[in-house]
């Protein structure tokens, strides 16, 4: 397979601050005219939560899911210069170099379970597998990351998933997880056909693909660790994780089938 086609961009201007959650992402413009959700590479979270939101977002897009566009995004610390913030000015000049944006949906509304039409279930299911499988933590009733556009429903923020890397240790046995935090997906009760589903999904993760994903890994966000030699012993990583994860995917289905059986 060759490499990911990911699209890198400059930033021009700094539109707006998102003041949801703690990594204050923010609205910019860039040198191809789009406007972009810029997640910062000096936020709090640090770089591996860029990784989370390239390597599961590229995963969910591989897979036929709706999120937005994912380009690099070559940052200037001047563009903070204007800002009177200095929390933007900090967090600007923290982040110099490459970071990651997805593409802006204007006028999209966050999801609420109580929304009309309900989640189509074959959707939901594959969400709720996606999700399993890259352990994100983050798509609850309280915090749905889910966004409706043109009458859509469009995946965003996964910076908290995959968070075998904040701790590698022993991440190949953990990588057979069945995932117990599946209870708390909001779309847990719309989806129906998760194992059906995730027959389908599971063999499009083929080794070339998650390769792929995982080498469009910015050497730069790949921080020096004691458990790895280089960059490219944390791609290592990172793949084996991936392919073992998918290996396991029975575990994960099993659980979010208990899971649902418990709410209905």
């Amino acid at each position: 397979m060759p490499p990911l086609d990911l699209r890198t961009v400059t930033a021009t201007r700094y539109v707006t601050p998102l003041r949801e959650g703690g990594s204050l992402p923010a609205i910019v413009e860039a040198d191809d005219d789009g406007l972009y959700v810029l997640k910062f590479r000096g936020a709090g979270q640090g770089p591996k939560a860029l990784i989370a939101e390239l390597v599961a977002g590229e995963i969910g897009r591989a897979l036929g899911l709706p999120v937005p566009e994912i380009v690099l995004v070559e940052l200037d610390p001047v563009l903070g210069r204007a800002e009177p913030d200095e929390e933007v000015q900090d967090l600007v000049k923290a982040s110099a170099g490459l970071n990651l944006a997805l593409d802006y949906l204007p006028g999209s509304l966050a999801f609420t379970p109580a929304a009309k039409p309900p989640p189509d279930p074959t959707l939901a299911s594959a969400v709720v597998w996606f999700d399993a499988y890259v352990t994100n933590v983050d798509r609850t009733p309280r915090n749905t990351n889910l966004l409706l556009w043109h009458r859509r429903l469009w995946l965003i923020d996964h910076g908290a998933a995959l968070y075998v890397h904040h701790a590698w240790g022993d991440y190949l046995a953990r990588s057979a997880s069945p995932f117990p935090q599946i209870r708390d997906h909001v779309l847990l009760p719309f989806a129906d056909a998760v194992p059906a589903v995730g027959a389908d999904l599971q063999p499009r993760l083929t080794h070339e693909l998650l390769t792929a994903i995982v080498d469009a890994i910015p050497d730069t966000w790949l921080l020096p660790d004691p458990a790895f030699a280089d960059p490219d012993a944390q791609r290592a990583a990172y793949l084996a994780y991936l392919l073992a994860r998918r290996d396991a995917s029975r575990a994960f289905v099993e659980e979010a089938v208990r899971a649902r059986a418990q709410l209905v």
